[in-house]
């Protein structure tokens, strides 16, 4: 039985700042590569952050010094700190595995105003 849920996603003004939390079944979370993705309206889902088990970290360039991953092995939560949001950052976001497994949990949604 696996299980994400993700929140924190809400409307922002561009240049604000939101952080997004994601819950996951021990599962999921213990001693796995955890990622955000996102998705916006007719794009496919893309890989933004990843984080090793022992919290090293990489960036896809679409976020590269704005967001930073992070997470709590203890809670089995993972973080993403978005600094600096752009219109183009709107999207659902979503975290997983990596590589990802085939259930998704439902997202929370980021937007941007410009």
């Amino acid at each position: 039985q696996v299980q994400l849920v993700e929140s924190g996603g809400g409307l922002v003004q561009a240049g604000g700042s939101l952080r997004l939390s994601c819950t996951a079944s021990g599962s999921i979370f213990s001693n796995r590569r955890m990622a955000w993705y996102r998705q916006a309206p007719g794009k496919p889902r893309e890989l933004v952050a990843i984080i090793t088990s022992d919290g090293t970290t990489n960036y896809a360039n679409s976020g590269k010094g704005r967001f930073t991953i992070s997470r709590d092995n203890a809670k089995n939560t993972l973080y993403l700190q978005m600094n600096s949001l752009k219109p183009e950052d709107t999207a659902v976001y979503y975290c997983n595995n990596y590589p990802s497994l085939n259930d998704w949990g439902q997202g929370t949604q980021v937007t941007v105003s410009s």
